[in-house]
Formats: structure tokens, sequence, C-alpha cells
């Protein structure tokens, strides 16, 4: 899981849809009902966020990660 968001993250890291895209994969392959509870979203609204036409906010983008077991990072460029 880890990863496959570093590489999208690495390849194209000004394609927010991409990376929210990324996320949801990871999101749906773990179980969108066991982060939907992990994140007290519903499983709805995580679907239409983590979607290609989605636009997730940072805290549910925070709120995700926690849930997959991820942290966030940042590197100098």
């Amino acid at each position: 899981m880890a990863a496959y968001l570093d590489a999208w993250l690495a390849e194209a890291p000004d394609d927010a849809a991409g990376i929210a895209r990324a996320l949801g994969d990871i999101a749906r392959a773990r179980g969108m009902a066991h982060v939907a509870r992990a994140t007290g979203l519903s499983r709805e609204s995580l679907y239409r966020a983590l979607s290609a036409d989605g636009n997730p906010s940072f805290a549910t983008v925070l709120k995700v990660t926690k849930a997959l077991g991820l942290r966030l990072s940042a590197d100098a460029a």
C-alpha cells in the first residue's frame, strides 16, 4: 500500500485526482466498509471523494491514510 501511494506521489506529484484515486484503490483493496468505520465517514462519501472525479478535503485524506495505517511525509524537493 505504501509503495503504491509513494509511487503516485513520486511520479505525478501535481495530479491531485490521481493521488486521490490511488488512495481509493488502496481503500477498496483494504475494504471500504472498514475504512469508513475507521474514519467515521460514510462509504458513499468515501467512494465519491476517492473517485476519478472526487476532490477530497485534506482532512479526509489524513483520515483515510490513518485508517489505512499509512503516514504522509515530506522530503526536500
